[in-house]
């Protein structure tokens, strides 16, 4: 068996325990996010809100009211028309969305979470892939290259960022890999001397995925075309940069064709004007990037940055004793990787309307392996290489079973949400009234429960008196009880008191703490 045999199939070794793993994962998700609702709901409804339609709120809807905005029904395969509809009147663009149509149509007429899960599972084998090439060439002057590299571009994978990456149904695991080819083609770029009119067109290509998937991509992009520019500025290479440059522009344009609203999105719409305000906003900028620190600390490195960033302290400091240089030169790729990831991060620390990992999410893997990079570096600048494998293995064996250690999970598998969803869906599948505050409207954030059982209410900012109680329940079967829902903004206490006299219950259950409301279960 020649090299290159040995080598897919250690890839391919890989790729299926990886694929093996994110499965597993994805059985063990329990419950959406409001924004994975919305991806579902901006992929198959003729709408971007359900709470839109004129007869949501006040009336008695049966589960299927529901999945109609989960999911693609009989009349609607084949329609592709609302999907860049809903987008223009949403905030993001629409690549993504329109994958997520695609696969959705494989499953007809009831929500379920495997469309948006195998999506990602298929985008993570190329992103695995990718990083792959990339440590390919960021490795190339040390021994055993491809392995060390499939096998930090695995570990990489299975971080709780990365898997959680695989389990949110959004656009972010397609902009991780969006990014992670264009720095690839970057790399290829560095290393030619003349011309390559194939590769500018893969970058061209490369840049319109990312800007119609999502626009924070823009902001790694950016920092990649200074560099570059920079480059061929000094170089007095104007053939090239002007090449380059022009790439970029075309790319652009035909961005803007096939999607103009972009333009409106990000610098006239609600999203956008937050985004130029957070720019401005310094004072909050250091508690940002510290939060987000503790984020990619506790998901990108399985809780174990910290201990990292001790042995880089005391590697360092045991490195100056010894009176020892740095033997190691500068690798051409790594401002290529460095600058524009701390351009990104910084740039999302302060942009970003919430600290949220999914915002930087697309970057996790870069920071990841490149801490392990510069620690592998530090490493080698004091002792022989077999000591630096050995303490770098043992880096990376503790990052694997660092979750079980620390408990952590991926942060959209909601495995506290499995009873209730289990339950309603069978022993306490019973009349649920939600009574909604419409000033803390986040309904998306629970709609997978109203899609789990037969009959639902949503009272909207009413009264809370006997009468509107017993005209909501009126003619429903009681004799197992109700479901209750309660959003912010109002007096849990004194609702279920009213239910409960009005109906004659004998008992209060607190069954659960939801993304966006309180749940009760009354009889």
């Amino acid at each position: 068996m020649n090299t290159k045999s040995k080598e897919i199939i250690i890839v391919t070794i890989f790729l299926v325990i990886q694929t093996i793993i994110y499965i597993v994962s994805g059985v063990q998700k329990s419950y959406i996010h409001m924004d994975e609702a919305y991806s579902l709901g901006l992929a198959s409804y003729d709408k971007v809100e359900i709470q839109d339609n004129q007869d949501f709120y006040n009336t008695w809807h049966t589960k299927d009211y529901y999945d109609d905005y989960l999911a693609v029904q009989e009349d609607e395969i084949g329609q592709y028309s609302q999907v860049y509809e809903n987008q223009k009147n949403d905030v993001h663009p629409p690549l993504y969305y329109l994958i997520l149509r695609f696969a959705m149509g494989f499953n007809v007429g009831h929500f379920s979470k495997w469309p948006g899960v195998i999506i990602n599972i298929i985008i993570y084998i190329f992103i695995t892939l990718t990083m792959y090439f990339i440590l390919q060439k960021l490795l190339k002057d040390e021994t055993r290259t491809k392995e060390k590299a499939i096998i930090l571009s695995f570990i990489a994978s299975i971080t709780m960022a990365s898997i959680t990456n695989v389990l949110y149904i959004r656009m972010y695991a397609l902009s991780t890999l969006n990014i992670l080819i264009i720095t690839l083609l970057h790399m290829k770029l560095l290393e030619t001397k003349k011309t390559d009119v194939k590769l500018l067109v893969l970058i061209g290509i490369a840049v319109l995925a990312g800007v119609l998937t999502h626009y924070y991509y823009l902001f790694f992009l950016f920092m990649l075309y200074i560099i570059f520019a920079i480059k061929y500025i000094k170089q007095k290479d104007y053939k090239q940069f002007a090449f380059y440059t022009l790439t970029m522009i075309i790319s652009g344009i035909v961005s803007l064709i096939i999607f103009p609203y972009s333009i409106k999105h990000m610098f006239f719409g609600y999203r956008g004007q937050g985004v130029i305000d957070n720019l401005t906003n310094v004072s909050q900028f250091l508690i940002n990037i510290l939060s987000y620190i503790q984020k990619i600390d506790h998901f990108g490195f399985n809780s174990l940055l910290f201990f990292i960033a001790i042995m880089f302290v005391g590697f360092t400091i045991y490195r100056l004793n010894l009176k020892k240089t740095n033997k190691n030169q500068e690798n051409k790729f790594t401002k290529i990787l460095l600058i524009p990831t701390c351009f990104y991060f910084l740039i999302v620390s302060i942009a970003s309307p919430w600290i949220e990992l999914r915002y930087v999410m697309p970057i996790c893997g870069l920071i990841f392996v490149l801490t392990i990079y510069y620690l592998y570096r530090l490493l080698n600048s004091i002792y022989q290489e077999k000591t630096c494998n050995i303490i770098i293995g043992a880096v990376l064996i503790a990052t694997i079973i660092s979750p079980c250690i620390f408990k952590i999970e991926p942060e959209s598998m909601y495995s506290d949400k499995k009873e209730i969803v289990t339950r309603m869906a069978n022993d306490l599948n019973v009349p649920t009234v939600f009574f909604f505050d419409s000033e803390n409207n986040r309904f998306l954030d629970d709609i997978l429960l109203f899609a789990t059982v037969d009959e639902s209410y949503i009272a909207k900012d009413i009264e809370i008196t006997e009468d509107n109680i017993q005209k909501i329940l009126q003619d429903k079967n009681l004799s197992n009880g109700i479901i209750v829902f309660i959003n912010e903004g109002q007096d849990n206490d004194y609702i279920l008191e009213q239910v409960k006299e009005s109906m004659n219950f004998e008992s209060v259950e607190y069954l659960k703490r939801l993304n966006a409301c309180d749940t009760y279960y009354l009889k």
